[in-house]
């Protein structure tokens, strides 16, 4: 079986995105997810996307990470599988998603895409985790540890990260980690090592919702705020129909195949 797909990326996050509405994506298989994702001997991504019928919404994205869990929610991959559902003609341009964390609603924008997102949850701030400074935490659709820091460039994210996403402090589950500093323009600086990826990606759209929300409930920031990610692109995140949004480019990179072989 031939597996088509297209590679996209939302402000560095890239995906894996395939329309699976038959059902016949084996998701079940980590080995063969584990070598479509991987950087130097497959086609490499931060997440492979999948595109499935929907009997709440118009339709479901299920997320896989490249360690082949899945997750409920990932803002930029529901950015971009928004994209591509309307580039497919399977919706218009605005749509409600149905996901792990509930159904979100998007609206492409020409190249860019809005989102609603989930109601953030279990907001706690000032988190003594025995490390330098306190952590605040978010969930905005997933897990997020917030570290403010004077600096991000400085940041060693792969073992300060590692050490954050794995505290006994956030269960068993762990939570991504951020190191984030609020600039004078009001702008936001952000770094993620991601859970499931397990290494710092160049964007991360739950993640940076998660800075976001918090700085401006600390009063650091206003709404609607840019977040600068590591990629070098930016997010913004804002309030939509009194729900929190994120909003930022949805690219495509390019399309292919991978043979499944003869396994189904």
């Amino acid at each position: 079986m031939n597996i088509s797909f297209h590679k996209m990326h939302g402000a560095g996050n890239d995906f894996i995105v395939i329309d699976d509405s038959g059902l016949r994506f084996p998701l079940d298989d980590t080995p063969f997810i584990q070598k479509m994702t991987a950087r130097r001997t497959g086609v490499g991504c931060d997440g492979v996307l999948l595109i499935q019928p929907s009997e709440t919404a118009d339709f479901r994205m299920r997320f896989i990470n490249p360690d082949g869990g899945e997750v409920d929610m990932c803002g930029n991959g529901a950015r971009c599988i928004a994209r591509r559902a309307f580039d497919l003609g399977l919706v218009t341009e605005d749509m409600t998603i149905e996901t792990g964390a509930g159904r979100v609603e998007a609206q492409v924008l020409g190249r860019q895409v809005r989102i609603c997102l989930t109601e953030p949850k279990d907001l706690k701030l000032g988190l003594d985790a025995g490390l330098e400074r306190p952590l605040d935490f978010l969930n905005t659709g997933v897990e997020h540890a917030v570290d403010w820091v004077d600096d991000p460039s400085e940041i060693d994210v792969q073992v300060l990260g590692k050490k954050i996403r794995e505290h006994p402090l956030f269960g068993s589950g762990g939570t991504n980690a951020n190191f984030a500093k609020v600039e004078a323009d009001g702008s936001i600086i952000l770094r993620t090592y991601e859970r499931g990826v397990e290494a710092e990606t160049l964007a991360c759209g739950t993640g940076a919702a998660a800075v976001g929300l918090i700085a401006a409930e600390k009063g650091w920031v206003s709404l609607p705020v840019p977040v600068h990610c590591a990629g070098g692109y930016d997010l913004v995140i804002d309030l939509f129909r009194n729900k929190a949004t994120l909003t930022g480019g949805a690219e495509y990179v390019f399309e292919g195949t991978v043979e499944y072989g003869d396994r189904v």
